[in-house]
């Protein structure tokens, strides 16, 4: 290791990091002193995180997504994101398999957080994505897809459930990695 500037991040939590994330003990270090710099307490806020995200978003509303985004990525419900879960969360998003990534959509979607999905929940969520989708972009989408409503009902039955069923992470991931409309409708990807 012999690498002096990881000192500021403890060995620990260096190792864990390059065990879950493809990043190199160098890019996490880089990644730790400028996290440093931008949250000096170590810890994000929901609110810092929402201001973050609504300069990917500048269009749109970005409040709902936010903090369904967050809660999912605040492993330990401190309310806060330490810089393991900032990690964490870049690695999945960015760099992840397809399958951890549909294993974090998957959390996304679990709103209580109790291991399954509802159709309620995925109602929940298409509403917040459905609010970063801009008004221009909203006149392109296909019938069965322009509103949150139609949307949470195309994605539900890709699963073969009835509205009072409950979907497990296993079934989602299958569900989604057999279908790309179902993908395509758990993301807001802008045009290009």
């Amino acid at each position: 290791m012999g690498n002096t500037k990881s000192s500021a991040v403890s060995k620990e939590i260096l190792e864990d990091l390059k065990l879950k994330t493809k990043f190199s003990e160098t890019e996490i270090v880089q990644w730790y002193e400028n996290f440093q710099r931008q949250c000096p307490s170590g810890r994000i806020s929901k609110e810092d995180f929402q201001n973050i995200y609504s300069k990917f978003f500048p269009d749109s509303e970005v409040n709902s997504y936010a903090q369904h985004v967050f809660r999912s990525f605040d492993t330990n419900d401190d309310g806060t994101l330490d810089f393991k879960e900032y990690i964490i969360a870049l690695h999945l998003t960015s760099t992840g398999k397809t399958t951890r990534k549909l294993e974090w959509a998957f959390s996304l979607f679990d709103v209580d957080k109790n291991g399954y999905i509802t159709k309620s929940e995925v109602k929940e969520i298409c509403t917040a994505i459905f609010k970063l989708i801009p008004k221009e972009e909203m006149v392109k989408l296909p019938e069965d897809e322009n509103t949150a409503e139609k949307r949470a009902q195309k994605l539900w039955s890709f699963f073969n459930k009835s509205d009072d069923d409950r979907v497990a992470e296993g079934e989602f991931v299958k569900g989604v990695l057999e279908n790309d409309a179902a993908l395509r409708l758990i993301q807001y990807e802008p045009l290009k």
